[in-house]
């Protein structure tokens, strides 16, 4: 019970990140662990919860009218495809090229993010070129995910953005609708192979709702000024992330 007292509130912080920017597994799958969860249990936990928050703050945004469906369909489909090949390719590579290359660029993206302006603002883009992008990030983002993983959601969002041409509020829309089809493949396969405790998951998932609840309200109603803030939280987060694994330090 003492260890609920640690992981809701952490859980509710997490899911409002996540709601708004992506990224909240960075902070929720390391409380798991720090309360002494094996990784398989704290994996399967982090997603049970995550999927439960991400379905509430979906279907604000639907409601909203903040998902691209022309975008998010498309992506979905071929982010699994992606899933596939970058779990391969993480059975017959060290992530670690990655890590390398994620220190030098995360930092970039927030810099650009930073002196860009427009970021953020919509823009219009043919049918062709909207469609070839989006399925193209859905395989790159989801073999980054099968590969590596963290900050999946926050790389949609910027992918979204930058790429496609969205504008912030419904690139997180979209992302979300994206984010919560893989959550649910994978949630899926936590269960079968028994990986989550129950007493922990449950009370979790109910933080995650709510964060999700709350999260999704404050980027509807705050727009880019809600949203690109956190964005480079997430990105901060990132990087620590990384540069701790480097460094051994999990």
């Amino acid at each position: 019970m003492s260890v609920l007292w640690i992981l809701c509130p952490i859980v509710a912080i997490g899911a409002i990140i996540d709601s708004i920017a992506g990224g909240g597994g960075l902070i929720t799958l390391t409380a798991y662990v720090a309360v002494g969860l094996p990784p398989q249990i704290a994996l399967g936990n982090n997603k049970f919860a995550s999927t439960s928050g991400t379905t509430i703050a979906c279907i604000r945004y639907i409601k909203g009218g903040q998902v691209d469906w022309r975008v998010g369909t498309l992506a979905v489909i071929l982010s699994f495809a992606g899933s596939l090949i970058g779990s391969n390719l993480a059975a017959l590579y060290a992530d670690l090229y990655l890590q390398y290359l994620l220190v030098f660029l995360v930092p970039a993206i927030a810099i650009f993010m930073m002196v860009k302006p427009n970021f953020g603002q919509a823009r219009e883009r043919t049918k062709q070129a909207t469609l070839f992008l989006s399925g193209a990030s859905g395989l790159v983002i989801g073999a980054y995910d099968g590969f590596f993983g963290p900050g999946t959601g926050m790389f949609l969002t910027l992918i979204f953005t930058s790429v496609i041409g969205l504008d912030l509020l419904k690139s997180c829309g979209t992302a979300k609708v994206v984010n919560l089809a893989s959550n649910i493949a994978a949630l899926a396969t936590f269960i079968i192979r028994g990986n989550i405790d129950y007493g922990i998951a449950i009370p979790c998932a109910f933080s995650s709702i709510l964060g999700g609840y709350i999260g999704s309200g404050l980027a509807l109603r705050g727009g880019a000024k809600v949203v690109k803030p956190v964005l480079l939280l997430v990105l901060f987060l990132l990087l620590a992330k990384v540069v701790l694994g480097m460094l051994g330090i999990q």
